[in-house]
């Protein structure tokens, strides 16, 4: 499901396709935003969404096989919540 799917999906529960699209796009924006604050995002029994610190590496390029540095850097981090995991290992 992308993100136009799940405003189809909202469409009907929030009274319109514009609704849902404003909806879906706040709560994105949102956590993008809180996020790249360094603050943590936690939806209880969906998870929690955060920024994390990469190490700087040396990695490969895969054409030449010449040694590259990467530099450090923040990436987001998702956590599956309780509810979330045991919806998805048992889907019924």
């Amino acid at each position: 499901m992308n993100k136009g799917q799940l405003i189809e999906a909202l469409e009907g529960r929030l009274g319109g396709k514009k609704a849902a699209a404003d909806a879906v796009e706040a709560v994105l924006d949102v956590i993008i935003r809180e996020v790249a604050k360094g603050r943590k995002v936690g939806i209880t029994g969906f998870g929690t969404f955060e920024r994390a610190a990469r190490a700087a590496r040396t990695g490969r390029n895969p054409r030449t096989g010449e040694s590259v540095k990467i530099k450090k850097t923040a990436v987001p981090k998702f956590k599956a919540g309780t509810k979330f995991r045991t919806v998805v290992a048992d889907p019924r």
